[in-house]
Order: C-alpha cells, then sequence, then structure tokens
C-alpha cells in the first residue's frame, strides 16, 4: 500500500454545496469521505462528482436540526474508522430561510454536531464550523453572548434571543453566526480534554450557489458595495475557504483552538475604518 494511503481516516463535510465540495477535495484524498445533505438530489450530484474524481465518498442524508439524524450520521463516521475531521458547512442565509428555519439549522444545528461528535472526538481530531462574517458584525449583550455558548443544546431554542418573533431573517442569521463562533469557543473544553480541537471560520462574500442567491436577492446592491469597498476588492471562492481549512487541520495549527478565523477580503476592516478621500 502506498505509505500516503490511510483508508482508516475519515473526513466528515457536512454540506454538499461550493465550499462542501472544494474542501472534500482538498481533505478526501485516501480517506473515507462522509457527505451529508438535507436534499437527497444535490447529496446525489456531489457524490457522483466526488467519487468520478477517485474520491471514497459515503453519502448520508441528514437534517441537522434533528438529533437523531445528526447522532446516526456521527455514528456512520465512526464505524468507517478514525474521525480525522468534521468541517460542518450546512446551513441557511437569510433569502433562504424563515428565522425560525435559521434558528432551527444554523444554531441547533451546530449544537448538535458539536454534541454528537464530542464522544468520538480523540488526540488528532479537529472541527471546523462555519460561521460568518455576519457573525462578526453582531453586537449583542455580554448576558445572551453566554448564554449561546453554554445553554445546553436541549435548551437553547428557549432563550429569548433566539425568538424568531423578535427577528428578520438577516438579524437571525447574524445572532445565529455569532451563536457559532461563541459556541466553539465554550466547546474547546470540552474537546481539548479528548485531545481534539475544534475552531470556526467567518467566510465573508463566497461565490457559493448560497453567496449568487444572495446577490440577487434584495441585499445584492448593498452586497456588491461590500465588496467593492474591501481591500481585496473580489468575491471569495470556495478554494479560498479550502485553504483555510486544510491549514486550520494540520498539525501546523496545533496551537489553534476555541478561535474564529475571519475570512472575507477585508471587508469588515472596511466597514469599521472606511477610507477617507
Amino acid at each position: 500500500m502506498h505509505p500516503d494511503v490511510v483508508p482508516d481516516e475519515v473526513v466528515v463535510i457536512t454540506g454538499a454545496g461550493g465550499m462542501g465540495l472544494a474542501i472534500a477535495r482538498r481533505l478526501g484524498t485516501s480517506r473515507h469521505v462522509v457527505l451529508a445533505d438535507f436534499v437527497e438530489r444535490a447529496l446525489g450530484d456531489a457524490t457522483r462528482m466526488l467519487k468520478g474524481e477517485g474520491h471514497q465518498v459515503h453519502p448520508v442524508v441528514t437534517d441537522v436540526s434533528d438529533p437523531g439524524a445528526v447522532a446516526s450520521l456521527a455514528a456512520v463516521a465512526a464505524g468507517l474508522g478514525r474521525i480525522r475531521t468534521i468541517v460542518h458547512t450546512a446551513g441557511v442565509s437569510p433569502v433562504q430561510a424563515s428565522p425560525d428555519r435559521i434558528v432551527l439549522v444554523d444554531v441547533i444545528g451546530t449544537a448538535l454536531l458539536l454534541d454528537a461528535f464530542l464522544p468520538y472526538a480523540q488526540a488528532g481530531t479537529v472541527a471546523v464550523c462555519i460561521a460568518s462574517m455576519a457573525g462578526t458584525m453582531a453586537s449583542l449583550p455580554a448576558e445572551a453572548e453566554r448564554g449561546l455558548a453554554t445553554t445546553p443544546t436541549a435548551e437553547l431554542a428557549s432563550l429569548s434571543i433566539l425568538d424568531p418573533a423578535t427577528m428578520n431573517p438577516g438579524s437571525a442569521y447574524g445572532i445565529a453566526k455569532r451563536a457559532n463562533q461563541l459556541r466553539v469557543r465554550a466547546a474547546a473544553i470540552a474537546w481539548g480534554r479528548r485531545g481534539a480541537r475544534v475552531v470556526s471560520i467567518s467566510p465573508g462574500i463566497i461565490s457559493t450557489p448560497m453567496g449568487q442567491q444572495e446577490l440577487a436577492g434584495p441585499a445584492g446592491d448593498a452586497i456588491r458595495g461590500m465588496i467593492a469597498m474591501s481591500p481585496s476588492q473580489r468575491i471569495g471562492t470556495p478554494d479560498d475557504i479550502a485553504s483555510a481549512v486544510e491549514f486550520l487541520v494540520s498539525p501546523a495549527a496545533s496551537f489553534i483552538t476555541g478561535t474564529d478565523l475571519l475570512i472575507d477580503g477585508g471587508v469588515v476592516a472596511a466597514i469599521q475604518f472606511p477610507a477617507r478621500t
């Protein structure tokens, strides 16, 4: 067997969209790739594509807001070998979903995934949760942030900060992604006890199907304006995110856990410190 082949290692990726595919290609060579998505057709298309490129792909239809489905996903992955990496890209955006669905998928789903995979984490396991620059820009009271970080998953939906009736899709998304950042920070303690790490990435505007939907939606002009004012002056690519994930799950990043990496081409910097003419 070739020395680079590690058939007992498993990479789990939730979300079969642009970022998920780019990450699968970057991390999946010679490993089992467990690919999960809620949309069966999208999952099938992605699976066929990756298998055609030579990857060992195990598709699992999964609703990340369903505790049983997430627990089953973790068990399937663990049955294939040692779980090396979990990358949670699954989520919905303001143009795709209502506030209640954003809370269920983006907040509860992330918490469920961190809970379900913790028992299988071991030395060298790394989980990466995709948040958003929207979370970086969210400004929440300290008490609300602590609640989002530490409330048991079964009780999260009862927090007043997550009441869908008090939010529109845009504000729900910002709160949800801030919750992801905070949840990862708090989870790092338990994961560290198992020799594992957990981090989050907050992408800016990325050219994925979800990103293109947002550009075509009501906020499209504002988003294009943010790109134009940013230092990079370009939209991000799925490979930009995959490159960061590749580093974060590698031994080179072994001292990085419980934190967030903002990958936005400088959009947040430009908003906070606009250029003077």
